[in-house]
């Protein structure tokens, strides 16, 4: 199968949705984006329950840290203790830069911590260099 693995963008701000679609349509990312807005409709999706039964598995998730319903942490916990998701890469991707969120994004098993730049060029490149870095450099495992 040539099809490329999906992004799914969890962001509860539209304007930053806006920002990271622009910024992969800007830096050739050909990778098809899926985006929720919240903790709860992430799980939901990744677990391909009730409106999202037949989307794709993600390759990569890009998790934002501060939305309602269920945070960025609480989501982190869940996918990276289920077996059935937690081989998936997570990256944050959030505009706080606070130690313990870090710290904490790690101690949970993110597999890396970007704080969101704010100009449509910067992110352009932050989201190329990652689906480069998480869709060519290196070996996943199969979401099959």
């Amino acid at each position: 199968m040539d099809e490329l693995p999906a992004i799914l963008l969890v962001d509860d701000n539209p304007g930053d949705v806006r920002l990271a679609q622009e910024a992969l349509k800007e830096g050739k990312v050909r990778n098809r984006l899926y985006v929720v807005s919240d903790g709860l409709a992430a799980l939901a999706f990744l677990r391909r329950t009730g409106p999202y039964a037949t989307m794709p598995q993600p390759g990569l998730i890009l998790l934002d840290l501060n939305m309602p319903r269920k945070g960025g942490l609480e989501v982190l916990a869940e996918i990276k203790s289920d077996p059935a998701l937690q081989r998936i890469p997570v990256v944050i991707l959030t505009s706080s830069e606070a130690e313990e969120d870090v710290a904490r994004a790690y101690d949970l098993h993110a597999n890396c911590y970007v704080t969101k730049p704010v100009s449509l060029e910067r992110l352009s490149i932050t989201l190329r260099s990652l689906e480069d870095f998480w869709f060519t450099i290196v070996s996943l495992p199969s979401t099959a």
